[in-house]
Parts: structure tokens; sequence; C-alpha cells
């Protein structure tokens, strides 16, 4: 029997025993070998809970399969002296607990999987509204109590948001990247070696940068960034949580989205947006030439996924603009450099 993916990994819980997050430190993309032989002994239907002893076994077999960093990971977890939490599925079908939720989040954060490649139906069903705190995170029903629990010992209980998804660097630190604020990348962004993300970037859930490239605008639920793009300050991607409808949003390679810009359409290769241009689906655009003779006014919809586009706005009509982009934008290296 093959199994899509599994994880094994510590959970926290409410007072009710409700699961509010599980961290998965190796999680396994499509295991074979001895990992995957050791997994189905496991007998998991889906998800439940194993004795830490569990994980020795499995970082054993991980170990034999040359697979030595997740055998690490996983002789780690059996030092805990509690129940592990499981999950094993054998499908990439909808999403049925928080547990599962969480370990096709690690997944993609942990570059096993690419952003819109798994079916993440339910996800949003399955993931509780948590209180992120300094001591981890807390049922939104007993925040208060922890609050004053903190306050007795003379502590302070730092809160640093309330949402359905975690920041991602608490759960996976990605090599080869630079992240200047954490709290603004969420568990589920994929993130390629060389991607940079200062402080003003974004990046959703199911969404990221192939890498290397550098972000200081957002990249948007179902939003994938492709080699040597760049987002600028400010400028926003649209995503089909964001009013992008069910149009799934590519930036092809050597692509520049000038600051406060956007796009609600992919883009090819080799395309820039001038700063503080927006360009949607609706967006009326006169396509010229290279000679700036107008060719004819469309729709920006019917430029998607093209490549070799320059889109300005003329400052004299206020006309929306595209012209050809032949060269290819030569980036910065030393921006995309992590040494």
């Amino acid at each position: 029997m093959s199994t899509f993916a599994f994880g094994l990994g510590v959970a926290t819980t409410n007072r009710r025993g409700d699961t509010l997050e599980v961290f998965f430190p190796a999680p396994l993309a499509q295991p074979d070998g001895k990992a995957a032989a050791c997994i189905v002994a496991f007998g998991i239907e889906r998800s439940g809970t194993l004795p830490a002893e569990a994980a020795a076994r499995l970082a054993d077999a991980l170990e034999a399969d040359g697979a030595l960093a997740a055998a690490s990971a996983h002789r780690a977890l059996a030092t805990f002296d509690r129940s592990l939490c499981v999950v094993a599925l054998d499908a990439d079908d909808a999403i049925q607990s928080t547990a599962e939720a969480y370990l096709k989040l690690h997944l993609l954060s942990h570059r096993l999987a690419l952003p819109n490649s798994m079916n993440l139906e339910g996800l949003f069903a399955k993931l509780p509204n948590v209180v992120w705190t300094s001591a981890g995170a807390i049922d939104v029903s007993e925040i208060m109590t922890r609050q004053i629990e903190a306050r007795r010992c003379g502590e302070t209980l730092v809160v640093h948001g309330v949402d359905k998804f975690p920041r991602m660097t608490d759960y996976v630190v990605p090599s080869g990247v630079r992240i200047a604020d954490a709290s603004r990348i969420r568990l589920g962004a994929y993130l390629g070696e060389g991607s940079t993300v200062m402080h003003e970037g974004f990046v959703n859930f199911n969404a990221g940068a192939l890498g290397p490239n550098m972000i200081e605008g957002r990249i948007s639920q179902g939003v994938l960034v492709h080699p040597n793009s760049d987002l600028g300050g400010s400028s926003s991607t649209m995503g089909t949580l964001s009013g992008g409808g069910n149009i799934t949003i590519t930036i092809g390679r050597n692509c520049l989205i000038g600051a406060n810009a956007g796009t609600g359409i992919p883009l090819g290769d080799r395309c820039t947006i001038e700063a503080g241009l927006y360009i949607t689906a609706g967006t009326r655009v006169e396509v010229l030439d290279e000679n700036s003779n107008l060719v004819k006014t469309v729709k920006a919809r019917e430029l998607a996924g093209q490549s070799d586009m320059l889109f300005i706005r003329n400052s004299s009509s206020g006309r929306v603009e595209c012209r050809t982009n032949r060269a290819a934008i030569e980036l910065n290296e030393q921006l995309h450099a992590h040494n």
C-alpha cells in the first residue's frame, strides 16, 4: 500500500482535548523503502497517536534509507515522554482533521509540495481559530485564564495574533532564505532557495516564490512567483481569496511588478508593470507594437500568460498601454545573494 504523505509530531490541545495545532519536524511525502514498510506496520488509518518509541523505529528505517536529516528529527521525537500525533494519508483527498490540515501546510513549507498541487478542500473548516502567544497556541476561550496565571507568576503572556494560521518560522525555517519579519509569512507558504522577503513583504499559505526572488509586496493565496522575478514595495498579486475568482495567478521568470502596482492576471516571462499601476482582468489595455503604433484595445484577460509585456499608464491620456518588452530585466544580483 502506498502512502501519499506521513507525519509524526507533537500536538497542542485545549482543555477539552481538541487539537489546536501540530508540529511535524520532518514530514514525509510519498515515502518508500524501509520507511514506507515501517509506516504500514504502524497500522494507522489517517490519524491518531503513537508512543514516542515509534519515532525511534521510524528513525532507524529512515537512516537505513539514507534520509539522515529526517532520521535525526524523528530520533529527537523519541525522547518525548508523551504520545505523538501521527497522520498517514493514502491519497490526496479532502482534509478531515486539524492534524491533516497541519501536515499539508508543513509539506508546502518544507518544499515537499508546490502551491496548488494538493487538495486543500476542508482546510478552513478544520483549522481552529487560535491565540498565538509567547507560550504557544492557546484556545480562545482559555486565554483570559492563562493570562491571569502568567501574571500570578510575575510574567506577561505576549499575544502575537489570533488567527487560523501560525507563522511559518515557528514550524519551518527553510534553507537559503532571508525573512525580515517572520510574522508576515504564514505556515503553508513555499519559499525556495534564494528568496528574500523584506519587512513589508507577505506570503500567504499555498503560495510562494521559487527563488531567487526579492519580495517587498504581497503574494496572495494560490499565487506562485517563478525565479528571478521581483515584487516592489507594497505591490500586490490577486489570489483566489481576494476577488480573483478561479484564475490562478502565476508570475513568470524575470518579471518586475513595480512599487504599489499589482496584477489580477497571470504573467509570462520578462513582463513589467510600472509603479502604481494595477492590472485586473477587466482593465482595458491599448496594445501597441514596438513603434508605439496602436494595434487594438483589449481587456487584460486576453493578454493573460503572455511574455515580453510592458504595462504602463500614459501620463498624457491616462490610458493603460501594453508594449513589447523584449529586453529581459537584469535583477540586482546582490539582492538575491544569501552568502
